[in-house]
């Protein structure tokens, strides 16, 4: 199972400000929530190095000491558009693009960050953003390389393209948010 893979809720906000819980289920696929490239950039929400490091605090993986710097800004960018091209190969049921593995693996195959015990607690011993990016990579190897990628889902809204794996014990989520998308399918169904 990818890394993290228990309940962590991310608060998201749409463009019309309505902010909403979203678990993505793995720490790359809460990544991919961060915006991206061509219409996606609309959406960029860790466009600087300080930014990124915020989220990396937010994130399931909680690197609240990594800092940021330029030079992670652009493998940033790779990583996320490489995922993005699986994760949506994958639920067409394409083959996974060449470009993007090849930078997937490049990513995941730098050093990762490194548990350490602090206390009776799990924190991050000296932890960089380039060592957080590839622990992000090799969850997203660990994703799309197990078994658990055939519970990975896009949001059933006509609108929304999250992505997210189904950790629920019948494997039958639709939504990415009974907050957001749920409510609003409920709420259509029920006027017609």
């Amino acid at each position: 199972m990818p890394t993290g893979s228990t309940l962590h809720e991310l608060r998201l906000r749409w463009p019309n400000d309505v902010e909403f819980g979203f678990d993505a289920g793995a720490v790359c696929l809460e990544l991919l929530t961060t915006g991206g490239v061509g219409r996606y950039a609309a959406y960029d929400s860790v466009p600087t190095p300080a930014d990124f490091t915020a989220w990396l605090a937010r994130s399931r993986l909680g690197v609240a000491a990594a800092k940021s710097t330029v030079d992670d800004m652009p493998v940033l960018s790779r990583l996320r558009t490489a995922m993005w091209d699986i994760a949506q190969a994958q639920l067409a049921g394409r083959p996974h693009p060449h470009a993007a593995v090849a930078e997937l693996n490049s990513v995941a195959a730098a050093p990762s960050l490194v548990p350490a015990l602090s206390g009776n607690a799990r924190a991050w011993a000296k932890p960089t953003a380039a060592q957080a990016l590839s622990t992000i990579a090799r969850d997203a190897v660990e994703l799309f390389g197990s078994p658990a990628v055939s519970r990975l889902r896009e949001c059933s809204a006509d609108n929304c393209q999250l992505v997210f794996v189904d950790l629920s014990r019948p494997g039958q989520r639709r939504w990415c948010s009974m907050d957001r998308c749920g409510n609003r399918a409920k709420q259509r169904a029920r006027r017609r």
